[in-house]
């Protein structure tokens, strides 16, 4: 893995953060903060992990780097938060799902800058987090969630706007 982190950032020495075969990229910003017990796996796909200045990831979570991450400026991940940009194959039961390998990517995840991510929240592969929103904690996130909004549950529901 091409590990290119900022002076500035505070990783976590009980973090885990795995090297790549496949050279994908890990690219921390200034003063960003990543914390103990926190899992980065190289795992199904091509995509590269970059995360902004002033970012928070925070103990328990685990970003599999499949298709893609990219966590924007001052954006929070509260505790214990999973991000899958990968999806299995596994319609053809003529096959195990093992053997089916990775579906196409769907865009990987992008979140943009000043979004807060509530504890417990999985992040699935093509979700948009636009600027400034807020997800509740233990939400299943899937697809683009306009700016400013907060949202939460599972399914996941528009709880308000930021004002």
């Amino acid at each position: 893995m091409g590990l290119e982190i900022s002076k500035t950032a505070n990783i976590s020495k009980l973090s885990d953060i795995e090297e790549s075969s496949r050279g994908t990229r890990f690219v921390v910003g200034d003063n960003s903060m990543i914390d103990s017990f926190v899992k980065v796996k190289t795992a199904g796909g091509e995509g590269h992990v970059f995360i902004g200045d002033r970012v928070y990831i925070n103990s328990g979570c685990v970003l599999y780097t499949g298709n893609g991450i990219s966590i924007g400026n001052g954006s929070l991940i509260a505790a214990n938060c999973v991000f899958a940009p990968v999806n299995h194959g596994f319609k053809a039961k003529d096959k195990t799902i093992l053997e089916q390998g990775f579906l196409p990517s769907k865009g990987g995840i992008i979140i943009e800058e000043d979004v807060w991510i509530g504890a417990g929240c999985t992040i699935l592969d093509g979700t948009i987090i636009r600027k400034g929103a807020v997800i509740g904690a233990m939400s299943l996130i899937r697809g683009e969630i306009p700016e400013y909004t907060i949202w939460g549950g599972n399914p996941l529901v528009k709880m308000g706007m930021r004002e």
